[in-house]
């Protein structure tokens, strides 16, 4: 342990993740006994099908540093997220995909950073995907940043450094995987420094993620045009004291 080092809750959702779940335990129980002063892990079952939650229960009776969340139905990844990040009790909370898509001692450089941001995000400048899964990330990517009008090259990358004050302040209301995107753009509109961190992935060598699946894809865009609707609106934020209806 790092005495001076950051206090760090670590948490991650799994959904048919049973031959991952160990594996990204484990690697964040390594990192996080060599960088922080104190630190959990929360596991977010999101009612997985497999032997996820099962795997997590006996990690959890191993190490005492773990606990886990279980979900009795599936509700979706921001939903996971939104369970992880209220269980949460420390200053800086990491999340990560339960897959080992992205490896997590990259967190060790995005906290590196966590003196310039409250929140750090990641932008893969390695995909190892298919053709139709960079496409996708790719158009997703520009649409955002023009109806939006933000900078990120990566807005939904399954891996961030999260500040409390940020999740005390900003309500985050997605159930599907565009609660990446509404953290990072409501961070940015609130003026909250946001950083960007170059990461790799890794590939699958089993079934493929969900993210992409039709189901995904258009509960995404229902949250997207919902979010957009609800921060151009005429309520949205406003100073205090300030309306928008004109007196007569």
């Amino acid at each position: 342990m790092d005495a001076s080092g950051p206090e760090v809750s670590l948490f991650f959702p799994v959904y048919k993740d049973e031959r991952t779940v160990r594996t990204v335990a484990e690697r964040a129980i390594a990192l996080l006994e060599d960088i922080a002063s104190r630190y959990e892990i929360i596991i977010v079952n999101d009612a997985s099908p497999d032997s996820s939650g099962v795997l997590a229960d006996e990690l959890a009776r191993e190490y005492p540093q773990i606990r886990v969340i279980h979900h009795h139905r599936n509700l979706g990844y921001g939903a996971a997220l939104k369970s992880g990040t209220a269980a949460s009790r420390f200053e800086w909370v990491c999340m990560i995909d339960g897959d080992n898509e992205y490896d997590v001692f990259e967190l060790k450089k995005m906290l590196a950073v966590r003196r310039y941001y409250l929140l750090v995000i990641a932008f893969r400048y390695r995909k190892l995907y298919s053709t139709r899964r960079i496409l996708i990330s790719f158009v997703y990517n520009a649409v955002l940043r023009a109806i939006f009008n933000s900078p990120f090259r990566d807005i939904s990358t399954g891996i961030r450094v999260i500040h409390r004050s940020i999740l005390e302040s900003i309500p985050l209301t997605s159930n599907s995987p565009f609660i990446g995107a509404e953290l990072a753009l409501k961070s940015m509109l609130r003026g909250y420094p946001v950083g960007e961190v170059g990461i790799q992935t890794f590939p699958r060598d089993f079934a493929q993620g969900s993210a992409t699946s039709m189901k995904n894809i258009l509960l995404t865009i229902r949250d997207l045009l919902r979010v957009r609707r609800e921060v151009f609106s005429d309520s949205y934020d406003l100073p205090q004291g300030r309306g928008r209806t004109r007196n007569p």
